[in-house]
């Protein structure tokens, strides 16, 4: 049976608020990396850590289905050619959906690479990358995804980087009805990750760190597959939030000054045709 098939015409919405004063302890699991990942700080600090045998990664305990979800990350310093920090948003399955944070580390001096992504019923392709305008390795920076029934919208500090609009009715699909967890995961990809794997992790500089601290999710959380989110939840703002006009210019200057992918704009990858919502931005 689709999941979708699984959700009753008439729930009862669970909704679960967090403050931003979390505990790791409580919100996150830590799931693979034997002994590399750590919670500190009486669940204050959480940090991910990378050598060559391995690397690490933890993911929430509940599961989402739309919510505001922000993340202070503070990203591998120094020389982190062939690292990458992912942190996103992800049911399970092959018709998966899923929000992609990815942080593809560089040589010291270069930028890192802030690539996006979103999956639709197992379908991602639609990658957009972005330089920051800030080092992410000299403090911690919030990353946040916003994702109600109207949108999907990618932030950074609060400015908006990103948009992926509900465009069903145009038939596109669009993520609704799959519950997702947060996940995060520090890992070697020196085969693509920096210059398309020209450059490779230099061990020498290991163990690679990146830390985490005030996660917060003003989220509906979805329990026993008998739970879900409605868009007339009057007591949840973000359900009914959309760019405004001061939004869609500070959106358009990131993309200007910051972009440097866009699947949109890469006709010689689409040579049939560019993906339906391209045309739909």
């Amino acid at each position: 049976m689709n999941i979708s098939q699984m959700i009753p015409v008439f729930v009862v919405i669970n909704v679960l608020v967090l403050v931003s004063a979390s505990d790791f302890n409580q919100d996150f699991d830590i799931t693979w990396g034997d002994g590399r990942a750590k919670i500190l700080n009486n669940g204050q600090l959480l940090t991910l850590s990378l050598d060559k045998a391995s690397g690490s990664g933890f993911q929430s305990k509940k599961q989402y289905l739309f919510g505001k979800i922000d993340m202070q990350l503070k990203l591998v310093p120094g020389n982190s050619a062939g690292t990458v920090t992912a942190y996103y948003l992800s049911s399970v399955g092959n018709a998966h959906d899923e929000i992609d944070f990815e942080f593809l580390g560089n040589l010291s001096g270069d930028p890192y690479i802030l690539h996006t992504n979103v999956f639709t019923q197992g379908k991602g392709n639609r990658e957009q990358q972005f330089y920051l305008w800030f080092d992410p390795t000299k403090d911690f920076h919030t990353y946040s995804v916003l994702w109600n029934p109207q949108t999907i919208i990618f932030y950074v500090d609060g400015t908006p980087i990103r948009e992926f609009k509900n465009l069903e009715s145009k038939g596109i699909l669009f993520p609704k009805s799959q519950p997702m967890r947060i996940y995060s995961s520090l890992w070697n990809a020196d085969d693509w990750a920096t210059r398309g794997g020209l450059v490779k992790t230099d061990w020498s500089q290991a163990p690679f760190t990146a830390s985490y601290q005030n996660f917060s999710a003003q989220a509906c959380t979805w329990t026993s597959s008998s739970s879900s989110c409605s868009s007339n939840s009057s007591q949840n703002s973000w359900m009914r939030q959309s760019l405004d006009s001061t939004g869609q210019a500070r959106i358009q200057w990131v993309q200007k000054n910051y972009m440097i992918y866009n699947y949109c704009t890469d006709t010689k990858r689409f040579p049939q045709g560019l993906p339906p919502e391209c045309s739909q931005s």
